[in-house]
């Protein structure tokens, strides 16, 4: 009898009907959704001079607002820690979010997204606390927060691609009028 690995019916010895990865199985699907990416990223007109979106004035003063809330939280409330906060925490948090305001402002790329990783944590934090949410008004203010952030965030996308049209243009103060 010859061994395992030399009967016919072993599976390692079959060939195998499917290409490996990375081979011409993939390419016409690969090709397709570049093709798709490079059409979106050809419709995207970079920022013009001095132009912000809407939704990038929206997100700046959101998070400039909440930048003086939590300065404020900080400087008013005597005793953090046994609200669940601390000082150095508020300090931190006012400082990161008027970065990122200040960032957003001048249409940072950077700012942008990491403005929107804060948005989809709050969405996150948000839906988990409607899961638990005791009364009527409480459910009603966490869909609508997560209602507008997440209409923020999806308008920010758009953004981030006109952004990053004036970048590759080699354009770093924003973007050039399309023409």
């Amino acid at each position: 009898m010859p061994p395992v690995s030399q009967r016919p019916s072993d599976p390692s010895d079959r060939v195998q009907d499917t290409p490996p990865a990375g081979t011409g199985g993939e390419e016409g699907s690969r090709s397709r959704s570049e093709a798709r990416n490079e059409l979106a990223r050809a419709e995207l007109t970079p920022l013009g001079e001095g132009e912000r979106p809407a939704a990038l004035l929206v997100a700046v003063a959101v998070a400039g607002l909440l930048a003086v809330g939590v300065a404020a939280g900080v400087l008013t409330v005597h005793d953090l820690r046994r609200h669940g906060g601390s000082v150095p925490g508020g300090v931190f948090l006012a400082i990161v979010l008027a970065a990122l305001a200040w960032g957003m402002y001048r249409r940072s790329y950077w700012a942008v997204l990491g403005f929107e990783g804060l948005l989809a944590f709050q969405i996150l934090v948000t839906s988990l606390a409607l899961v638990i949410a005791s009364t009527i008004l409480a459910a009603a203010f966490c869909l609508i927060s997560i209602g507008l952030a997440g209409w923020l965030f999806w308008k920010l996308v758009r953004v981030m691609g006109r952004i990053q049209a004036g970048e590759r243009l080699g354009d770093t103060g924003g973007g050039r009028p399309a023409g």
